[in-house]
């Protein structure tokens, strides 16, 4: 039983052996056999990659007693296997992150200047050198510049951005790609059935992806799930030792959305919450489901790496949704991916409500029509002042100094007014019948300010519909406790009254309640023009 763990005993010990980086190891490869190695090389790219496995590869390269230099290494000189063990004097390895004092890389510099001690060249390996302190990378400039003889520099770094760019200058750098899914599932399965793992294809592939692109996580992940798990493992065992749902509703949920479907969506997250599953990652897997939609619909599917029967599943959301519609909905999952509230679904629902309702339409770009949407009412004209102020000889065709004073002043508007004035064209609703048959698009009238609320988000949605509107008070029937339960929240319920009222023209009250799903009575006597009276009767 060894003691190493995955990564460290299945590091490549030769260029050809370095996973998804060709190009790099073929111009490395000619550069050796050429004996034109350069005196500084930087090796950049994402961590896992292969940049530090690379640079002890050239280092043995270029100080192997068997192929002197012109090679891949032996592996098996003494040279070769001191360097594979660390003992090698002649290579150096720096992390700048203990390293980044000035006075230190003086130091370096000036050891630089000695002779090898055993082989042809003296390597040094800087890893993570984007954290040298300014000094320090300004005292490393000449010497990278203008090495001693038998010296190579070899640096690696994961933030190219932040090298100065006279270090750039000086190297020859080589950027390391991120290892696509394939590569890093065949590299496990070769460790696995090394190491006596029975693990399935499956298995694998969601490991590497979720080591996104790092052969060493990937390596240390299929190293912990060999740990935990024994005998064959299962792509459920897979899941759960990586923390995954697992869930099927994931991909429900994706289709769901691609058909517009608000009441299954509502009531598969409902299911989900009900079960206990972690809704952070749930919603993760949601993301990834509607981008591999979102790739199927862009006609990059084989970029994907799918199986059969999620490329089936794929394929039939995209035919069933636009690429504005797939866009909107991966937006509004991807911002809940931050900081916010998931140990209720209320944040998942609300994202979906927002995909699957169409954006309400600008006010000021309806036409005014039988048709049209129904505008704030026209505000009332100001109130003239009492007789006794009038003057009493006042002539009939002379307008009263008061009304005129007012109608001519350039003070703000009242503020009973809600908006701006509508065309006069523009009617108030009156009457339960219209408030429902004008019910899209009164919300559709909300103030600016107002649109972005949770509140009409929720107003908004396929469970919400007026069932009374009496003496200013509008009673909205729900079909989800938990939406009623979140307008009844002080806050929420100040703006609905302020949305409708602004909608309406008159001030309004709002009343909630849960619709129950049996009262097939109470739904046919609306239908026949009936008005709830007494709304607590009702939820009896």
């Amino acid at each position: 039983m060894t003691s190493h763990v995955y990564y460290r005993k299945w590091r490549p010990q030769s260029l050809g052996e370095v996973v998804g980086q060709k190009p790099i190891t073929d111009t490395l490869l000619s550069a050796l056999r050429q004996q034109r190695v350069a005196q500084a090389y930087l090796f950049c790219g994402p961590r896992g990659t292969g940049k530090t496995s690379t640079g002890r590869i050239l280092a043995k390269a270029v100080n192997c007693l068997t192929n002197e230099g012109t090679g891949e290494p032996c592996n098996t000189c003494s040279m070769c296997q001191a360097v594979t063990q660390g003992s090698a004097m002649d290579v150096i390895e720096i992390d700048a992150a203990t390293f980044t004092q000035v006075d230190r890389i003086r130091e370096l510099t000036e050891r630089a200047n000695y002779a090898p001690a055993e082989g042809r060249f003296k390597v040094y390996i800087i890893d993570e050198v984007h954290m040298l302190s300014t000094s320090a990378s300004n005292a490393l400039l000449k010497t990278l510049e203008e090495p001693p003889p038998r010296v190579i520099f070899i640096l690696a770094t994961t933030e190219l951005h932040k090298i100065l760019p006279t270090i750039l200058s000086r190297c020859q750098r080589f950027d390391f790609r991120r290892l696509t899914t394939a590569d890093v599932t065949d590299k496990l399965a070769e460790v696995a059935k090394a190491e006596g793992v029975d693990i399935d294809r499956e298995g694998l592939t969601l490991l590497a992806r979720a080591a996104g692109g790092s052969l060493r996580d990937a390596e240390n992940l299929l190293q912990q799930t060999a740990t935990v798990c024994q005998g064959t493992i299962s792509l459920r065992q897979v899941q759960d030792s990586l923390g995954l749902t697992g869930d099927g509703r994931a991909g429900q949920l994706m289709q769901a959305i691609a058909e517009a479907d608000a009441a299954a969506g509502i009531r598969l997250l409902a299911g989900v919450a009900a079960d206990g599953v972690d809704l952070k990652q749930f919603n993760r897997e949601v993301i990834e489901k509607l981008r591999q939609v979102l790739l199927v619909k862009a006609g990059t599917a084989d970029s994907l790496n799918l199986t059969d029967e999620e490329l089936l599943a794929a394929k039939t959301a995209a035919a069933a949704a636009s690429m504005d519609y797939i866009m909107r909905a991966l937006k509004g999952f991807i911002s809940l991916a931050g900081n916010t509230d998931m140990t209720t679904p209320l944040a998942m629902e609300m994202a979906l409500m927002d995909a699957v309702l169409p954006p309400a339409a600008p006010v000021a770009a309806a036409p005014a029509s039988s048709h049209s949407p129904v505008r704030p009412a026209e505000p009332r004209k100001p109130v003239s002042p009492p007789a006794a102020a009038k003057p009493a000889a006042a002539k009939p065709d002379a307008e009263p100094a008061p009304v005129t004073t007012r109608a001519e002043s350039p003070a703000p508007p009242r503020p009973e007014t809600p908006g701006p004035a509508p065309s006069p064209a523009a009617e108030p609703v009156s009457t339960l019948e219209e408030l429902r048959n004008n019910w899209p698009n009164i919300l559709g009238c909300a103030p600016p300010k107002l649109r972005r609320s949770s509140a009409l988000a929720i107003l908004r949605s396929a469970g919400v519909q007026p069932v009374s509107f009496t003496d200013g008070v509008v009673t909205l029937s729900f079909k989800f406790p938990i939406h009623m339960n979140k307008i009844n929240e002080p806050e929420n319920r100040r703006i609905t009254a302020e949305i409708l009222s602004a909608c309406l023209g008159v001030p309004c009250e709002v009343n909630c309640l849960h619709e129950p799903p049996a009262n097939h009575l109470v739904k046919e006597a609306q239908r026949r023009g009936a008005e709830i009276i007494n709304v607590d009767n009702v939820e009896e």
